[in-house]
């Protein structure tokens, strides 16, 4: 696609959670390859981690998620982020008017960040939604998704509505591809980080788990009880060196080394976050999905891996200390995944190019 790069391009990027920050970096990696003068506004840790491989990043405040037990903690959270407002909100403000002061912006990209959404739309600037969140309110979904859990399906729904209404187009990431339910939408596979594209997929002998939340002390009996090597991420904090208990290793955080854990694992133990899915459904590993308690979109994502016949959806204690059950399945899962496929990150890149063409064209 032939079009006038040089454009001025406001991008958003929402801190909760390290997906929105792993994908984001790819899109702006394309943008300034392209040409494109980029200002980013981001919070939480997606602050430092784009901050090292961009200019000009502004933080600003943003949602935060208190957890304990695998389960989302709504009271501790609606406080902790209404407290953080009283500080936050000046530094929002702030930001506005030093990019009003800096930077004119051609158009708005967000991945799921309120602040430069306000800015379109107080501007009449074009405004492009990138992330996967939106397929829970803009795409039709069976019953059996939310069976169980429909209040959270209607309060989760509601607030993703709310969050970036009316922009000019939504691209949706997802490895499931429910109906569209609304215009100005497509679907693409997930947005994939360098590192997973490049990796090659073997079929190894040992689980890859990864577990970074409060009250899994059991995992450890479940795990030891099948035998099988498992490399476990996230369980023991802070640690420096690998630490080894009979068939199970706890491992430092590496990427490079948990991506090549990754691409080596006969199957994957993990909660249910977007990213790491995507990652494990392209390099074709089953996975066992746990969902966090009160989180539909971790659900969504647990309940759909288990609908396409690519894993399961451990809900609870003992849907996890079944993992016998899911290493059974194995032959299964893999027939499965072994028919999926997606080119890198073309289609979304090239649909991209296609909107920015049309913004530059005046269209």
């Amino acid at each position: 696609m032939i079009y006038d790069a040089g454009m001025k391009i406001l991008y958003g990027v929402v801190g909760e959670g390290m997906g929105h920050a792993i994908r984001s970096k790819v899109v702006l990696e394309h943008l300034v390859g392209r040409g494109h003068e980029v200002e980013i506004m981001a919070s939480g840790r997606a602050t430092p981690f784009l901050a090292k491989r961009f200019e000009g990043v502004n933080e600003i405040h943003g949602l935060h998620m208190i957890t304990r037990d695998n389960q989302i903690q709504r009271r501790q959270t609606l406080l902790s982020n209404a407290l953080a407002t009283v500080t936050g909100v000046p530094k929002n403000i702030a930001a506005y008017f030093e990019l009003i002061e800096s930077f004119s912006p051609d158009v708005v990209i967000s991945d799921f960040e309120s602040w430069t959404y306000f800015y379109a739309k107080a501007h009449d600037l074009p405004i492009f939604s990138i992330d996967n969140m939106q397929i829970i309110n803009r795409c039709e979904h069976a019953p059996e998704i939310y069976e169980g859990v429909r209040v959270d399906f209607d309060v989760t729904r509601t607030f993703v509505k709310s969050k970036l209404p009316f922009c000019d187009h939504y691209l949706i990431t997802s490895f499931f591809r429910p109906p569209i339910r609304k215009k100005n939408t497509s679907l693409f596979p997930p947005i994939l980080r360098h590192e997973i594209l490049e990796a090659r997929a073997t079929r190894g002998d040992h689980l890859l788990v990864y577990q970074t939340g409060e009250g899994f002390e059991f995992l450890g009996d479940v795990l030891r009880d099948t035998g099988m090597e498992c490399r476990i991420y996230g369980m023991r904090r802070d640690l420096t060196e690998e630490e080894v208990d009979g068939n199970l290793r706890y491992r430092p955080f590496s990427e490079r080394g948990f991506i090549e854990d990754l691409a080596s694992a006969r199957a994957v133990l993990a909660s249910a976050g977007f990213t790491l899915m995507g990652e494990a459904v392209y390099l074709h590993k089953p996975m066992m999905a746990m969902p966090l308690e009160n989180q539909f979109e971790q659900t969504l994502n647990a309940r759909y891996l288990a609908h396409e016949g690519y894993g399961v959806s451990a809900e609870s204690r003992d849907d996890i200390r079944a993992l016998d059950r899911f290493l059974a399945r194995l032959p299964e899962f893999e027939a499965n995944l072994a028919r999926y496929s997606q080119d890198g990150n073309r289609a979304l890149l090239a649909a991209l190019d296609g909107h920015l063409a049309r913004v530059a064209a005046g269209e």
